[in-house]
């Protein structure tokens, strides 16, 4: 299914500038939606909300199950 969208020229022109000669403005946007939906997922990952350090995995570790090197 294809449908129209409304944009301002500024803001049209403003896609355009990220495609190439041949570029369709949807494959500009499949594209900048593709690296957006990467940018996402690396902050998400990356994000030290509710982490901890390897560090302090170790010592939860050895306090729950005990030292596995004896």
């Amino acid at each position: 299914m294809i449908t129209t969208i409304q944009l301002s020229k500024e803001l049209k022109d403003k896609i355009a500038s990220f495609g190439s000669k041949n570029e369709t403005y949807e494959q500009i946007l499949e594209r900048v939606y593709a690296m957006a939906v990467r940018t996402q997922l690396r902050e998400f990952l990356m994000s030290g909300e509710n982490c901890i350090t390897v560090k302090e995995a170790l010592k939860r570790a050895e306090a729950k199950y005990g030292n596995s090197n004896h």
